[in-house]
């Protein structure tokens, strides 16, 4: 009765500061983006997994604003949980801290299948983890989709064409990758992904969904992930020479992170279970620039050319991407000097832990 009393009285003083204007609590003040209302026939049961990340938080953007029932599972490895928190507490949200490797238990409608390091130095840190979530993860996510009668759609990669010896690259095309070689453990990881994907569908009935997707940046990306855009950006905002990998001969093709979101839920939504390729091959160009460069050895491996075909997410899922590069590049610069602001105000920003060499007696991997 005593603890019944003070939680009264506590409450009733936390209100009466509040409606005076003394006291902001984040509970009672609490807003979320616009959210669609959907009818039960229409709200769709979806989980995330890698939902926290840079484009998985897009993705649950555009699905809660939607109207759907959104459950991101990530183990934060690379996501943020700063990337969702602005859903924290929506009925229509829920994020569970779980690591795919693991089975999963729950009932849902549809699985955008995202988790695993996407950067080199973040897939490379741990290849054996990457491996893990690439072959097993997928491996539970098929199951949990088998169980429950949902759709998988996997977030596959331009890094199954290896380092391409055709162009333009198609979704036929098998790839020339090295299994063997330091990247071996992303490139493969998604090539066995997808061939997984493809048995359950041929022997269980599955229905998959699978998306190759080339480079994207905007918002919520790893300040230092390692890739040419964040590095680029990153090096000419505090004034640091741009480094250049090799010659600075490669090509690369780019697409702001909304085409992809919008891309990947119209694939979802259709009925191409064969591979697709997303991503703006309008932004191919060679990564050569005017301003001062510090040339360092060329990666292994590292694709010297890119050259996608997406004629097929145009005629069949009626895509495209629509964002201008400059318009993309601008976001994306000002989401950094924020960043940067808020570092130099000693302001909290996490940061994926960087590649390095491990030291001293190898370390036994399950």
């Amino acid at each position: 009765m005593l603890c019944l009393f003070w939680f009264s009285v506590v409450s009733t003083l936390l209100t009466v500061l509040k409606n005076r204007g003394y006291l902001q609590i984040p509970y009672f003040s609490q807003k979320y983006p616009p959210v669609k209302f959907l009818s039960e026939k229409d709200r769709k049961r979806i989980l995330i997994t890698g939902g926290a990340g840079f484009v998985g938080s897009h993705l649950t953007d555009k699905l809660m604003m939607d109207g759907h029932e959104v459950t991101v599972v990530d183990n934060f490895f690379t996501g943020r949980k700063r990337n969702v928190e602005h859903w924290i507490g929506h009925e229509n949200f829920e994020l569970i801290n779980h690591d795919v490797v693991e089975p999963l238990y729950i009932e849902v409608d549809q699985i955008y299948h995202l988790a695993s390091p996407a950067s080199p130095p973040n897939y490379m840190y741990n290849p054996i983890k990457t491996l893990k979530t690439n072959t097993i993860g997928t491996l539970n996510m098929l199951g949990l989709a088998k169980r429950v009668g949902a759709r998988l759609l996997l977030a596959s990669t331009s890094e199954v064409y290896g380092d391409p010896e055709v162009h333009p690259q198609n979704e036929e095309y098998w790839g020339h990758v090295n299994p063997i070689g330091p990247r071996a453990c992303y490139d493969e990881g998604k090539r066995v992904a997808e061939t997984m994907c493809y048995a359950y569908m041929k022997q269980e009935g599955v229905e998959v969904r699978v998306a190759r997707i080339f480079n994207t940046f905007g918002s919520r990306m790893h300040m230092n992930d390692g890739r040419v855009v964040s590095n680029f950006i990153l090096q000419a905002l505090q004034g640091e020479p741009l480094t250049v990998y090799g010659s600075g001969s490669q090509t690369r093709a780019f697409q702001y992170v909304s085409d992809l979101v919008n891309g990947l839920v119209s694939l979802m939504n259709s009925n191409i279970s064969s591979p697709v390729n997303l991503v703006n091959p309008t932004y191919r160009s060679p990564l050569s620039i005017r301003s001062q460069i510090q040339f360092l050895p060329e990666a292994q491996d590292d694709p010297r050319r890119r050259r996608p075909d997406i004629r097929k997410a145009k005629m069949m899922l009626g895509w495209e991407p629509v964002v201008p590069l400059e318009e993309g590049l601008n976001k994306t610069i000002q989401y950094f000097s924020r960043e940067l602001e808020h570092q130099a105000n000693n302001q909290y920003i996490p940061k994926p832990k960087a590649a390095r060499q491990k030291k001293g007696r190898p370390r036994q991997h399950n």
